[in-house]
């Protein structure tokens, strides 16, 4: 049997050579040419070159006014026992309605509520969605442009020290923010600002932080707004008092909260200059890791952030280019 097949192989030996290297050629001419970017199959490139060389989608947005803003004035003083100061500043007269120990299933169900059921866009309508599942409520008036400081707290009657341990049942602080006047609920797409505002007490000392920020729609979405991260100018960020064990207990007390401390920490003030050219103003922002870093000229040589080297799924402009024209002819 052996001989049969040498006699074989023997016969038939210049095609099988020929076929030997035909093969080879073809395998070689797949090798250069897909090393090199064309469109064929590609054999030995590795995963990391096929991500790069994937097309960055530019999401098409559309700008919103939000005539809400909320801040903690001085939130190193903030306590459950001593209370808290809120910073409003509203395009329009809004009302200011706070909810103390909000149920956390209740606050979720509610906001579901606004997408499938009715429109959260009056503080009674909050009040019906979270069936009463909070200790204690309170509401201010404020003006247009005003931005004046609320103080806001706790009744002493109410013994509440603290909300228990982690995971808990109840945020510290809601802060609902709804338009008072019925006709400017027809002017805005935004109606109204649901935060979710930490205050530390007795249990739990995370310094006191909004957690979350959600914005409802009269079409009845809901949107969670999340901080924008550019590149920090050291020459002008103000220098933190904060010890380094007093941030090493931060960051424990946010991990069993669930929270990443880049989506809790405070803004920083920023450079608005490209972390590439250093020369064009910051205009795009990548995503999923949210920096924003680059410019109308380099943002389209990146398909990785310049930052963090995460690939980039997608992008926006903080601004379009009439704006720009804009702005700049306003500083001419």
């Amino acid at each position: 049997m052996a001989a049969v097949f040498l006699v074989t192989l023997y016969e038939y030996s210049p095609l099988f050579y020929i076929a030997v290297v035909f093969t080879c050629f073809i395998v070689t001419t797949g090798l250069v040419l897909g090393w090199f970017g064309w469109d064929v199959p590609v054999i030995l490139r590795n995963s990391e070159e096929t991500q790069f060389s994937t097309r960055v989608f530019k999401k098409q947005m559309r700008q919103v006014k939000n005539p809400f803003g909320l801040e903690i004035t001085n939130p190193s003083s903030a306590s459950i026992t001593t209370g808290i100061t809120l910073t409003t500043d509203c395009l329009e007269d809004s009302l200011l309605t706070c909810y103390w120990g909000c149920s956390v299933q209740k606050l979720y169900e509610a906001l579901q509520k606004h997408a499938y059921c009715f429109r959260i866009s009056t503080p009674q309508a909050l009040e019906d969605a979270l069936y009463s599942e909070y200790i204690y409520q309170e509401q201010y008036v404020i003006k247009k442009d005003s931005k004046e400081e609320i103080y806001c707290q706790l009744p002493s009657d109410t013994k509440i020290e603290d909300f228990g341990t982690v995971p808990r049942s109840r945020y510290p602080l809601i802060a609902l923010l709804t338009l008072a006047d019925e006709d400017d609920r027809e002017i805005y797409d935004i109606i109204s600002m649901v935060s979710v505002i930490h205050i530390p007490d007795k249990t739990y000392k995370l310094s006191c932080r909004i957690l979350y920020q959600y914005l409802l729609l009269a079409q009845g979405q809901f949107h969670d707004l999340k901080q924008l991260f550019m590149s920090a100018n050291n020459t002008s960020t103000p220098s933190s008092n904060t010890s380094p064990e007093g941030k090493n207990t931060d960051r424990s007390l946010l991990a069993k909260a669930g929270l990443s401390e880049s989506e809790a920490e405070p803004p920083e003030e920023n450079s608005k200059d490209c972390v590439v050219c250093q020369n064009g103003p910051v205009n795009w922002v990548l995503l999923p890791c949210r920096h924003t870093c680059l410019c109308d000229g380099c943002v389209r040589y990146f398909q990785q952030c310049p930052m963090c080297r995460q690939f980039v799924q997608e992008s926006f402009a903080l601004c379009s280019q009439k704006e720009q024209d804009k702005d700049k002819l306003k500083t001419l």
